[in-house]
């Protein structure tokens, strides 16, 4: 008689554990929204009982901001990859913004800036994100002015423009229906150049020549 094999539940180390928990609660909250976190949704996609999450994370919301804070800090780093010529990489940055790459971002963003009305730490924890992304933007606008391909007196002045024209566009993430007039699908490309001091084309050229590769 061949008896059939009993699945084990592998034991993983707290560290793996707690890496796992947020990995999973990270996915949510870009794909579904930080409401949708709570120890339940994130024990059930991964096939434990709720009382190990809450292990790790006894107050649901320590794990919503932390889960917010790991996607936006990972999805920085699909906006701002390194390599290539600070005109290449801010075309990439903006190619993911006004194509669609970073909409699961952008609504992460929105939902984040609504509930952080009500959540302080929420409200602390994306304000220190916002810095990030900042001085992000600024050290690529400065690397930029170095080599020549822009010509800015004030970084981080070109840096609020291109962010709140990024966040503007954002905001309409959720709009039912399409709005597709140049006007507003290259709205960030547009700004960018004439905050960056390249000649108007060179931009939108460049961000062309990202999505055709």
């Amino acid at each position: 008689m061949v008896s059939s094999p009993t699945s084990q539940r592998v034991r993983k180390l707290p560290g793996e554990r707690r890496a796992e928990i947020l990995a999973e609660a990270a996915s949510i909250a870009l794909s579904e929204g930080l409401e949708r976190i709570t120890l339940r949704a994130v024990a059930d996609r991964l096939g434990v009982r709720p009382g190990l999450i809450s292990h790790y994370y006894p107050a649901a919301e320590d794990l919503v901001v932390a889960a917010f804070v790991l996607a936006v800090s990972e999805e920085r780093e699909e906006l701002f990859p390194d390599g290539g010529t600070p005109l290449a990489r801010m075309a990439h940055l903006i190619s993911r913004i006004e194509g669609g790459g970073a909409l699961e971002l952008t609504r992460l963003w929105l939902n984040a800036r609504h509930l952080c009305r009500f959540t302080p730490a929420l409200a602390d924890a994306m304000l220190a994100q916002e810095y990030l992304d900042r001085t992000r933007l600024t050290t690529l606008i400065e690397h930029g002015v170095t080599s020549g391909d822009f010509v800015v007196d004030d970084p981080f002045a070109a840096c609020i423009r291109i962010w709140v024209a990024i966040d503007g566009v954002g905001s309409y993430v959720n709009n039912p229906g399409t709005f597709d007039y140049e006007a507003f699908t290259r709205f960030v490309a547009d700004v960018a150049e004439w905050s960056l001091g390249v000649p108007a084309g060179t931009l939108r050229a460049a961000v062309d020549q990202v999505r055709e590769a």
